[in-house]
């Protein structure tokens, strides 16, 4: 028995084709974090549990959903990966195979501005999608977040495609949300920005994926992407420096 378990904000683009993709698992169960679209609406016109929660962190969120899950074995992706007919059967197959491990990761195929990227770090973007709740949770990250566990960890056959763009702003507008969120992070564990921050690590980011992590043969999506994300490192220092000198 398979629950499948999402979270959501404002998500009315994806959120009915993506329950269509899930109906594999025996129970789905969304919390939404009181999105202003019809997500909720367009959710429940399907056989779902919708619970809203407001959202304070990705972990708190995605933990609170698993400890609403009626069954044991949990699969977790985004709203913007595509669980294809393939990894869905796989899924199945290992959930009901003799012993099988307790968690499995599942290699993703990242689009960005409607192109595969085979580089830029994504050479080796594989994420646990597939877990026994009783011996796997999130980690606590604010954001990036990534599922601990002591358990042998395996790796699944099949890929999902991760098509996280939907357009430049809005791409732009998500790295603002998640270098807030770290700089929350960031704040609570008492760091003080310095020029360190500010000059160094926004030019290391760009440095190692787009020529340590081979960006630069991604072409000029691999550039844009390796540019927005050190920038979004820059943001994240910024957003901690106003929060010391209470600053919104």
């Amino acid at each position: 028995m398979i629950s499948a378990l999402a979270i959501t904000y404002n998500e009315e683009s994806n959120i009915e084709s993506y329950i269509e993709s899930l109906s594999f698992a025996d129970e789905i169960v969304i919390v939404d974090s009181f999105s202003t679209d019809n997500t909720v609406a367009l959710a429940k016109k399907h056989n779902v549990t919708v619970v809203q929660r407001p959202f304070d962190n990705f972990s708190n969120q995605k933990n609170h959903a698993i400890s609403l899950a009626k069954n044991d074995w949990i699969v977790f992706f985004d709203l913007d990966e595509k669980i294809s007919d393939a990894l869905a059967n796989e899924i199945v197959s290992k959930v009901n195979s003799k012993n099988p491990l307790k968690a499995y990761k599942v290699k993703r195929n990242f689009i960005f501005m409607g192109k595969s990227l085979k580089y830029s770090g994504f050479q080796t973007d594989e994420v646990i999608r597939l877990f026994h709740k009783d011996y796997c949770k999130y980690n606590g990250n604010a954001v990036h977040e990534t599922i601990e566990t002591s358990e042998k960890v395996g790796l699944l056959k099949n890929t999902s495609d991760h098509n996280t763009y939907k357009g430049f702003d809005a791409y732009n507008q998500k790295l603002s949300q998640y270098s807030k969120l770290q700089a929350q992070q960031l704040f609570q564990k008492n760091l003080r920005p310095n020029l360190y921050h500010f000059l160094f690590r926004p030019w290391y980011r760009f440095m190692h994926q787009y020529f340590l992590r081979l960006g630069i043969l991604d072409g000029k999506e691999g550039f844009i992407l390796a540019y927005i994300n050190a920038f979004s490192v820059f943001k994240r220092y910024i957003q901690l420096w106003l929060m010391y000198r209470k600053i919104d």
